[in-house]
């Protein structure tokens, strides 16, 4: 049971397709949290989201989705995410860019500030994350917790914006790579850390589409159309207990888990 000065999050690795939506409805089941957050931007066929596909999380109980370099695959997402905050795009694209770049989730009497930010080494060319984040946080304060997803490729980019916001934010995991990291751990000055959570969906893959078709790919260099595998689904992500005040986080651990 979560104390009363404490909110507890799962937040879960980027969902694959259908095997991980199913996942994530199972999960739900037997998920103890104030807020479940996923980064959803291959929710649809393994990648881009769609709003039934987005529609499809939120009514099994998913507080807010997150995204990332996928978020534009499917066009009908763009006047779906002008209208349903609950879906969240990354913070530093330009001025103008339909949606938000975060969320303030609110439910049983407790607040959470949820961010999304995407790196750009091997990335998009997009605006700094690291301006763009500092300049929202002097926005936002330090009196109700921040928690980021950090959508990016590069190991050394999500290391550096973790010492970078540390004591700044409760909580900066990383997304985007679908192979869950070791490193989960709470930085001096109180941030929780962890440089990806992993994905959820099928395991017998290549990050999470189906095998063959990938290996077809790399060996003869012609394009192959990918779907998405489908067996031993998992969930990954991470279970943060966060204070309800300030930006502090009190425990991080990951999640792993067959469905």
């Amino acid at each position: 049971m979560n104390m009363p000065n404490e909110i507890k999050i799962v937040f879960l690795g980027d969902v694959i397709g259908k095997p991980g939506r199913k996942a994530v409805e199972r999960f739900m089941e037997i998920a103890h949290a104030d807020f479940i957050i996923i980064n959803g931007e291959n929710l649809a066929g393994g990648i881009g989201i769609t709003p039934s596909v987005a529609i499809e999380m939120l009514s099994c109980g998913v507080d807010a989705i997150t995204t990332g370099n996928h978020v534009w695959k499917k066009k009908d997402i763009i006047p779906y995410i002008k209208e349903e905050q609950r879906v969240v795009r990354p913070l530093n694209y330009p001025e103008g860019t339909p949606g938000s770049g975060y969320i303030t989730l609110k439910k049983n009497g407790k607040t959470v500030h949820v961010v999304n930010i995407e790196g750009r080494i091997f990335m998009n060319h997009l605006l700094c994350p690291f301006r763009s984040i500092e300049g929202l946080i002097a926005q936002l304060g330090q009196e109700i917790p921040i928690v980021v997803d950090f959508h990016a490729e590069a190991t050394s980019e999500k290391v550096a914006m973790g010492w970078f916001l540390d004591g700044k934010v409760a909580a900066l995991v990383g997304t985007h790579t679908h192979v869950q990291t070791a490193d989960e751990k709470i930085l001096p000055h109180g941030t929780g850390y962890i440089t990806d959570i992993g994905m959820t969906g099928p395991i017998d893959s290549v990050i999470g589409m189906d095998k063959m078709s990938v290996l077809e790919r790399f060996i003869t260099q012609m394009p192959h159309k990918f779907e998405v595998g489908q067996n031993d689904v998992e969930v990954q992500g991470v279970a943060i207990t966060i204070s309800d005040k300030g930006n502090r986080c009190l425990h991080i651990e990951r999640i792993r888990e067959k469905v």
